[in-house]
């Protein structure tokens, strides 16, 4: 699939026809395929400031890089390229996970807003773990029914809800940047941003463990057995980014390194954490993709108060940095990528239905969670039908469903890979040009544009109120025992926020809990969980 950087070869005269790989030629063909690259990734920050200042929604910035990569990739292809230059631009997914998903994922964690992510952290759970994996089974059902019915090309069971997994995987970039151009509601941003940095965790840990029931189908591995992995998957990662977290807190709180001679030695000590987590999951068999997301939020939260002003300043501009830079050329990869590879365009009829399956999938996933949440949430508390109905149209495909599909290429049966491959790649070109390019008219149609985040004040998260709606009255399901059972334990159970003032905070930073409120700042403006966040 992929071409080895190295593919440049030559045969010897004076070998009897032994290959052998010319040095020169190949680190000429390593610096003209870089020198692409950057001009790439130059041309793409320049037409997103020129897209952002002229208040060009119709082509969001994720749009352009990954124009610009299906362009110069479609001209790489019919032109007459050298295959070792060509290799360079091969989207490999141990890179895309190993280098550039982590620096984006822990930006994520680390930029987020304490009180608007945790006030409404039980609705963007419900939406990340739930609601994903309803949209898994729903989709992967569709598509073999689908496959039954002879609507589309068939697949197994096992294998629908493989792609039902990857393509679950959401990548709302596009929306959320215009969400900030244009100002909506904090908690509309809350979900929309939340639920999209849960539900990375959650795809991958949904498709490795349909994968593993694929290679193991023979054994009969029960399904009990199965979620019970699951689970121990999430909450091990999620264990050990939290422990990562808390153990960077403790060493910068009593090391002492805050003082002028030692900064540059903090600041490398607090960029290498993230990376220790992530491949201390990876290494024990676990999801690096939750454990580091879960540092981010614990170092933002504990660690990084325990750091001198000027070190807080490097490691904030930093990883917005890095994270910039990768989400872009994530964006580039992926387009030169889809121009580059063979696809299987024979089975359209996959691709068409694969579409309309994942577009009900999602419908499923939004509105069945958003259903049960408002059941149990208060008159004042309720999510808006129009919120929802935004959340659902945020559920563009990206760069993660990408890479899964890439990996399914080998993890499935020849031509079954290739077609989960192909239509994979027409959702997320679709979803990102047309969704993306499409999302200002949405807003304004809902009529959601103007609820700035200026309008959510500190007010509005007291006592973790979360979701401040107009109030609607609930037909006398007030007084279901349901509710009030859930209202009692509300009050008896202790609030996360008071153990984090009175104990947490006291104990991992260097501030009493009232100091802690620093972190009530706004919403991170960014493309995603720190993609080309805004400060």
């Amino acid at each position: 699939m992929a071409t080895s950087i190295g593919d440049d070869m030559i045969i010897s005269p004076t070998s009897g026809g032994d290959i052998s790989v010319h040095p020169g030629k190949e680190q000429q063909a390593a610096g003209v395929g870089i020198l692409l690259q950057i001009m790439m990734l130059v041309l793409s920050f320049i037409l997103g400031h020129v897209l952002r200042r002229h208040k060009f929604y119709y082509l969001p910035e994720a749009s352009a890089s990954l124009l610009i990569g299906l362009i110069v990739g479609g001209l790489a292809n019919i032109s007459n390229t050298e295959i070792s230059i060509r290799g360079w631009f091969n989207f490999h997914e141990e890179f895309f996970f190993l280098f550039l998903l982590p620096p984006i994922i822990f930006q994520s964690g680390f930029s987020l807003a304490p009180k608007p992510f945790f006030s409404n952290f039980g609705a963007i759970v419900t939406f990340a773990i739930l609601g994903t994996f309803i949209s898994s089974i729903v989709t992967g059902c569709l598509v073999y029914l689908g496959g039954l019915l002879y609507l589309m090309y068939p697949l197994p069971l096992v294998e629908c809800l493989m792609f039902g997994a990857l393509i679950s995987a959401t990548d709302p970039v596009t929306v959320l940047s215009i969400f900030q151009e244009l100002g909506t509601d904090t908690n509309l941003y809350a979900l929309v941003f939340g639920e999209s940095v849960l539900n990375d965790a959650m795809a991958i840990s949904l498709y490795r463990t349909m994968s593993l029931v694929n290679s193991h189908a023979s054994s009969g591995t029960n399904f009990f057995m199965l979620v019970v992995r699951f689970l121990e998957t999430f909450a091990g990662s999620m264990s050990a980014g939290v422990g990562v977290g808390f153990i960077s807190a403790l060493l910068f709180k009593y090391a002492g390194l805050d003082i002028d001679n030692l900064q540059n030695l903090e600041c490398c000590l607090f960029v290498l954490f993230p990376y220790f987590s992530y491949m201390l999951a990876e290494g024990l068999g676990l999801s690096g993709i939750v454990s580091i997301l879960f540092t981010g939020i614990v170092m933002k939260h504990y660690s990084y108060s325990n750091l001198s002003e000027n070190s807080q300043r490097f490691v904030s501009a930093f990883f917005h940095l890095i994270s910039s830079l990768a989400e872009t050329f994530v964006f580039i990869y992926m387009g030169f990528d889809i121009a580059m590879e063979q696809h299987s365009w024979s089975h359209v009829g996959f691709i068409f239905f694969s579409i309309i399956f994942i577009v009900v999938a999602r419908a499923a996933n939004v509105f069945s969670c958003g259903y049960l949440l408002n059941l149990v949430r208060p008159a004042r508390r309720q999510i808006p039908l129009k919120h929802q109905k935004a959340l659902w149209y945020s559920g563009l495909r990206g760069a993660m469903a990408f890479a899964l599909a890439l990996q399914s290429i080998h993890d499935l049966p020849e031509g079954h890979g290739q077609t989960i491959f192909t239509a994979t790649t027409a959702i997320v070109v679709l979803t990102v040009l047309l969704i993306g390019g499409s999302t200002g008219t949405m807003l304004e149609a809902l009529q959601v544009i103007g609820d700035s985040h200026d309008g959510a004040s500190d007010d509005s998260f007291e006592g973790n109120n979360g979701y401040i709606a107009p109030s609607y009255n609930e037909d006398g399901e007030s007084g279901n025992r349901f509710k009030m059972k859930l209202k009692e334990f509300r009050r008896s159970a202790p609030s996360f926020t008071a153990l984090d003032r009175n104990y947490l905070t006291p104990f991992f930073t260097s501030q009493n809990g009232d100091e802690a409120d620093h972190d009530d700042e706004p919403m991170p403006s960014t493309r995603r969980a720190g993609y080309h966040g805004y400060h």
